[in-house]
């Protein structure tokens, strides 16, 4: 691994501002001198999350995450330290030469490592079939008469798999990849009853999935002969690198334009999002042949309070946007739905209407929330008969409770006392005894049971945690502090492990680096736990005019610590020499613990 100069690190990581590298993955809201918003780390509804621009540094109060802007990289991208730099020095105009690394953080397995590269192998396979083949040439005119320019078929790097059973097969061998590993991620199938391996994607166009830092992990194979008896789209089945709940299509490309625009387009399908970017609108992802779920809205929210819905126009796609649009509003977010007319989807539509009325029949004109919802209530109603308009009238009063403001309900009301021919008084009086219902089954919810003391599980920060912390604080700031340390009390100085391994890579660093360098000692820090308690002791509070003697009081707590672990060790001995009769030893033990006692009350 080649090493790159200290002062192009230096530069790159001042030219990065932790705020703007965080927000382009992080929503962020200034209060006082921080800013902050929900943590990316763990899933949280209130945000703990603080970033300082003053310091450079962020820190979350919930999980103890913590670090600078290269650290974030690492840890959010799943990067080394030199793919983290080179991501970095490339939004600031340095580049790095640098051969990417691939998963090599603690994070990801040897295996997953494998799977991933496999998958890069294989979406440059297919690419090149695509674009430089004869093989390549009818599925590349198809491609074309479809829309897609040259530009869009490299950005999104689609390719063609061969008819050939065994084409990507014999090339994975050749290159060292394992066949049962293959399987497990998807590549390959293995033949019943047999030793044997075949290409799971053969004769299909391949469009390759992206996680989040822009690792492939999967593939969606379209068949160019509708004729055929196959599916028309095969997915790669879930795998370790591939979860579809995870995963939103798109998002390692998009994420930058959500953050400008505020807002981000979901949509059903890959082809949805590439029909979206023929129109120009990149603020796109979309879900992987599965429902919007929970770990994709945490993923949005992250990025922005609004999103726009953008679904097949037919009978499914408006159910599954219904249930989109619920579970988006349960979780705050302003929520509006693109509605697109005769059963189209979106690329259907760019294909008969253009891109421009895409863009401003469509995507511009969104229905809000309880608009939508009306709708939907309204389909397959028949105001002819009561009970279709009774139950209208309720389904759309339920959704108004917590949806909607004065102001909503007094237009929407209105609208329902045309449609239904009922007074607006009485559809009011009817809203009143909805909410009411609401309320009392919340309170019922929400009540804490009667006569029972629920104990609180908070974490007791101890005495020795607290003097810990701040000797490490003061060993960050001051490299005199730990040469004196370790000097005097060579490498045992702290009580806990993870303390005690900090302060080992603090004296190597230190041998390396003759200042104290917060920053930098963090970034080569490669475990996260480690990272994190470094982060808390540079914020714990100290005094630098009374360094001496801050650090004096640590070592006598940590000492007192230390001989109160012997004394209870050594009590334990002496009950078990009880126990089995030797007295001898019990008594040598008494002795021991008297002395150790003693001790106590000189330091």
């Amino acid at each position: 691994m080649q090493r790159i100069p200290e002062e192009t690190i230096e530069q790159i990581r001042t030219s990065n501002d932790v705020v703007d590298v965080i927000s382009e993955y992080v929503q962020l809201t200034k209060r006082g001198r921080n800013w902050f918003g929900l943590c990316p780390f763990h899933g949280e509804q209130t945000p703990s999350f603080s970033v300082s621009q003053d310091k450079q540094i962020f820190h979350c109060f919930g999980c103890g995450a913590g670090g600078n802007a290269i650290t974030f990289v690492m840890d959010i991208d799943n990067l080394t330290f030199q793919e983290a730099l080179s991501k970095l020095g490339s939004r600031v105009g340095v580049e790095l030469d640098i051969e990417p690394q691939t998963g090599q953080s603690k994070i990801i397995s040897k295996e997953e490592t494998r799977m991933k590269e496999a998958h890069i192998f294989a979406m440059n396979y297919y690419h090149h079939l695509l674009l430089n083949t004869e093989e390549g040439e009818k599925a590349l005119l198809y491609l074309e008469e479809r829309g897609f320019s040259r530009e869009l078929i490299e950005q999104y790097k689609i390719g063609w798999s061969l008819p050939n059973w065994d084409a990507l097969t014999k090339l994975l061998e050749r290159k060292g990849f394992v066949p049962v590993e293959m399987v497990e991620c998807g590549l390959l199938i293995k033949k019943e009853n047999k030793n044997e391996y075949f290409d799971r994607f053969r004769e299909r166009i391949m469009f390759p999935v992206q996680d989040e830092a822009g690792h492939t992990i999967a593939f969606s194979g379209r068949v160019l002969n509708m004729e055929t008896q196959d599916a028309k789209y095969m997915n790669s089945p879930e795998s370790p690198i591939f979860q579809k709940s995870k995963v939103l299509y798109n998002l390692d490309v998009s994420r930058p334009v959500i953050r400008k625009k505020s807002k981000v387009i979901v949509m059903e399908g890959f082809m949805d999002v590439i029909a979206a970017a023929k129109a120009g609108i990149m603020n796109t992802v979309a879900t992987m042949g599965t429902a919007l779920t929970k770990e994709h809205i945490h993923k949005l929210k992250r990025l922005t309070d609004t999103v726009t819905l953008c679904y097949d126009g037919d009978a499914a796609g408006f159910e599954a946007a219904k249930r989109a649009a619920q579970l988006l509003v349960q979780e705050k977010i302003k929520t509006e739905i693109a509605i697109l007319p005769n059963q189209m989807d979106p690329d259907d539509f760019v294909q008969q209407n253009g891109a421009e009325a895409f863009e401003k029949q469509i995507i511009d004109r969104p229905h809000a929330f309880l608009s939508f919802m009306m709708m939907a209530a309204r389909r397959n109603k028949n105001f002819q008969f009561e009970n279709d308009t009774l139950q209208y009238v309720q389904e759309v009063l339920e959704y108004f409770v917590g949806n909607s403001s004065p102001v909503e309900r007094d237009l929407y009301i209105r609208q329902l006392a045309k449609e239904t021919n009922i007074s607006e008084e009485a559809i009011y009086q009817q809203f009143r005894k909805v909410e009411g219902k609401s309320i009392k089954q919340q309170s019922r919810q929400q009540a804490p049971p009667i006569a029972q003391n629920i104990p609180v599980n908070r974490k007791k920060v101890q005495a020795i945690d607290r003097a810990e912390k701040l000797l490490l604080a003061h060993m960050l700031h001051q490299v005199d502090i730990v040469d004196r340390i370790h000097q005097e009390h060579g490498l045992h100085v702290f009580i806990h492990d993870s303390y005690e391994a900090i302060f080992v890579r603090l004296i190597g660093f230190y041998d390396t680096y003759p200042q104290a360098d917060t920053h930098r000692f963090l970034e080569i820090l490669e475990d996260t736990d480690l990272r994190n308690l470094v982060m808390e002791a540079t914020l714990t509070e100290r005094d630098p005019e009374h360094a001496s003697e801050e650090v004096s009081d640590c070592l006598r707590q940590i000492n007192k610590h230390r001989i109160m672990l012997q004394i209870h060790e050594k009590m334990h001995e002496s009950k078990e020499a009880e126990k089995s009769l030797n007295m001898k030893r019990a008594l040598e033990l008494a002795i021991q613990i008297i002395d150790l006692k003693k001790s106590l009350s000189v330091i």
